[in-house]
């Protein structure tokens, strides 16, 4: 029997929200009393419409190619075969700082779901939470494109030191066509391997990030 594992965190008011971009809005546009008073069927079917107002980088979510580079892939034209049924794999890094390529040596990336597990998610909704914390060198994306990971996915803030302007590592991954999902969660409960990842977003023409329902199968 399978069985699956969330990894997402949930999208709901009040939620934390990335310094500087927009706060995440949740608003009913018709609720069941109003469906119900306006008579739109038949006499006790009733139905809610909702309406969400937030930014592509809110919870947990994925960067197609095009947030970093003009001209690559949005989320429209990013492959499925990039985002779902993937075989991943666990990397443990129990540190503030740099994420170097020794952390992944000696290991199979290619083809896989690379998931950086730093447990700084426990933070979440904490005030320290938005930080730079670990995050992956220059030199280790670099390994992880030699590798050909297929993706690479982080439970922290940000995959990239958040001082370095330049963003080495969403420049080198997305550049090869690797999608990054940041703020996972519940990494800890997966096995080092023998998992496979999804992490779908809606296929927006133009899109450059969306939240996801990360999710993986045992």
């Amino acid at each position: 029997m399978s069985t699956l594992i969330d990894l997402s965190h949930r999208l709901e008011p009040g939620m934390p929200s990335y310094p500087g971009l927009p706060v995440p809005q949740f608003h009913t546009w018709l609720t069941h009393a109003e469906s119900a008073a306006r008579e739109l069927y038949a006499p006790g079917t009733v139905f809610e419409i909702a309406r969400y107002d937030l930014g592509g980088n809110t919870g947990t979510y994925v960067d197609a190619p095009y947030h970093r580079h003009p001209g690559m892939p949005d989320l429209a034209r990013l492959s499925l075969d990039r985002l779902a049924d993937l075989p991943g794999l666990i990397v443990t890094a129990f540190h503030d700082g740099p994420i170097g390529p020794e952390t992944f040596s000696g290991v199979e990336l290619g083809g896989k779901a690379v998931l950086v597990r730093t447990d700084w998610a426990d933070r979440w909704g904490a005030s320290d939470y938005f930080r730079s914390g670990p995050f992956l060198t220059r030199e280790a994306c670099q390994y992880l494109v030699r590798a050909q990971a297929t993706l690479v996915g982080i439970d922290c803030a940000n995959i990239d030191n958040m001082t370095d302007l330049t963003r080495p590592a969403h420049t080198i991954l997305l550049a090869a066509g690797i999608p990054i999902v940041e703020h996972l969660r519940g990494l800890d409960e997966l096995p080092r391997a023998g998992f496979h990842f999804f992490a779908v977003p809606p296929a927006v023409v133009g899109g450059t990030s969306f939240p996801v329902r990360a999710f993986a199968i045992l």
